[in-house]
């Protein structure tokens, strides 16, 4: 079982959430986190007002992580996913599509706090670390 970090997952390790940085340790080795989650990860450590350790803490987070990228595979089961949701009124923000088309293509878990932002694409499994 591998599993598939969102956006706000990786924030709330940097931001030194225990729940969350005791998943990394229990899951060490299987933790992934898509290009996408990474590009709105570096905008949000890039901030004017960012404080000075969020960038370091950003480069020793992704060594604990495997980056995976968009590539044709997930850009069709995008497309796919996209399209049957479009076909029966359902509706996913397109970026976090992206990231469920990415788990999907890899066969991982979707970790999220988001949860409704995922819970109408198809065959996508989504557990939530930051749930009490």
């Amino acid at each position: 079982m591998s599993f598939l970090l969102d956006t706000d997952i990786c924030s709330a390790y940097l931001k030194g959430n225990n729940a969350v940085a005791t998943r990394f340790i229990q899951y060490g080795g299987r933790l992934h986190v898509s290009a996408v989650s990474l590009g709105e990860i570096f905008a949000w450590a890039l901030r004017a007002k960012a404080p000075p350790n969020r960038m370091k803490n950003l480069l020793e987070m992704l060594r604990l992580v495997d980056l995976v990228d968009v590539n044709s595979d997930v850009a069709r089961r995008f497309g796919e996913t996209k399209t049957h949701m479009l076909d029966h009124g359902l509706s996913a923000p397109d970026l976090d599509l992206l990231n469920a088309a990415t788990a999907l293509v890899h066969d991982l878990i979707m970790v999220t706090h988001n949860t409704a932002d995922y819970t109408n694409i198809p065959g996508l499994t989504v557990v939530d670390w930051l749930a009490p």
